[in-house]
């Protein structure tokens, strides 16, 4: 994937850094979300074989794990667990997207405000200014 994709509310979404790239390939923007705000952090074995009683498989099925553990492959040998990603800045800018604000991004990626702040300081989105109310004085 290049670039920015377009999402159904007229917001283009981020471009996914390429350690989430595989997860965003597989699962798409939004399943991508929701797989790494449940599972970012962990340690996970993804086999060859998905069973049913996994929690993977059971959330995402099995022909989805079963492409993922295809499309992660490279990242870990056979056999091995793999540790998802946190992915906190890029689901920051996504959850901006889709227009919470930065309390309740902090909120729910469990970080305090002036670090989301950060995330969109480095990456160069910021929150528009607020538009000029006609009923404000101007002070200079």
């Amino acid at each position: 994937m290049t670039g920015d994709m377009e999402w159904e509310n007229g917001f283009s979404a981020p471009r996914a850094p390429a350690h989430v790239q595989p997860y965003v390939d597989v699962l798409g923007e939004k399943g991508a979300m929701a797989f790494l705000l449940e599972f970012g952090g962990a340690e996970v074995y993804l086999p060859a074989s998905p069973r049913s009683r996994s929690l993977i498989v059971q959330r995402l099925g099995q022909d989805r794990t079963l492409a993922l553990a295809q499309a992660l492959s490279r990242m870990m040998s056979s056999g091995q667990k793999l540790r998802v990603p946190t992915a906190k800045p890029w689901l920051a800018v996504c959850m901006r997207h889709e227009g919470m604000t930065t309390a309740d991004i902090a909120r729910r990626l469990h970080v305090t405000d002036t670090t989301v702040r950060g995330w969109f300081r480095r990456k160069g989105r910021r929150r528009p200014p607020p538009k000029f109310d006609p009923r404000q004085l101007k002070l200079f």
